[in-house]
């Protein structure tokens, strides 16, 4: 991989409803945006194609295949702008009462990666699995850009720093982030926090994309190796952009070896 390496990416925060029509119409007038401002990866939240708040059996009756509407709208739009894009979805599960919560990252030509959310909001007084299926464990989701790898997590994953870790042993150097952060006490606090916090300890970008306030608590952040927020939004939808580059992840190595020197390795469990 060249250590010139560089890619601009963008943030996409916006608030995905029970209309799958329009969240279709939203993520294409987003990735208009977006692409218009240079950027060549475009990561829109968890839940994009479809969400309800409190989740319902709606969910299922919603889901769609990784064929679908949703992800062949993502692979249009990634074809007419030259970009690839990342973005949540509710897919269809296989008892036809939950639903998994995946993750695709998107070309023109087809699907460079999937990831199914592997730890669920059983927290903070919610219960995702009534509604969704856990993903499998122990293959890392990654895809390769412009000389860059990138890996794939989503939301409640952050509070889990093997997650992170397993992607950068499968030599993740920029970590994606859709996520549905639910607001509460000190919410915004815990999502700024642990995006730096698995920054720094990774010496890895982090983008990453919320839903805005009212359910959200939005932030969505480009995050830097040493923890500096790049670009970011604020509570309201809107875009950030800012480029990730080999050569920043390499200045931080060099003085910071953590991974290099660290002395445990990740292995998965089943729960």
């Amino acid at each position: 991989m060249s250590e010139t390496a560089a890619v601009p990416v963008a943030v996409c925060q916006f608030a995905p409803t029970a209309s799958r029509a329009d969240n279709r119409e939203r993520v294409a007038e987003l990735t208009a945006e977006a692409a218009s401002r240079g950027a060549k990866l475009i990561v829109f939240p968890e839940y994009s194609s479809y969400f309800v708040d409190p989740m319902d059996e709606s969910l299922a009756a919603n889901a769609e295949d990784l064929d679908g509407e949703f992800v062949a709208t993502l692979r249009a739009l990634a074809a007419d702008y030259a970009v690839v894009i990342v973005a949540g979805l509710t897919e269809r599960a296989s008892d036809g009462h939950r639903v998994r919560n995946t993750v695709v990252a998107v070309r023109g030509d087809g699907i460079l990666a999937v990831y199914r959310k592997q730890h669920l909001y059983d927290a903070f007084g919610q219960t995702e699995s009534d509604w969704v299926e856990p993903g499998d464990v122990g293959e890392a989701a990654t895809f390769d850009l412009g000389g860059l790898r990138f890996g794939l997590l989503t939301c409640y994953d952050l509070r889990f720093p093997e997650v992170a870790r397993s992607l950068v042993d499968a030599d993740a150097e920029v970590l994606v982030v859709p996520a549905e952060w639910v607001r509460g006490s000190l919410k915004e606090h815990h999502w700024t926090t642990l995006l730096a916090a698995r920054a720094i300890e990774n010496t890895v970008y982090i983008v990453a994309a919320d839903h805005p306030t009212p359910i959200g608590v939005g932030h969505s952040q480009i995050v830097d190796p040493q923890g500096v927020v790049l670009a970011g939004v604020g509570t309201a939808p809107g875009i950030a952009v800012a480029v990730v580059e080999r050569s920043a992840i390499d200045r931080v190595r060099a003085t910071n070896p953590s991974l290099r020197v660290r002395r445990y390795a990740v292995v998965p469990r089943e729960a």
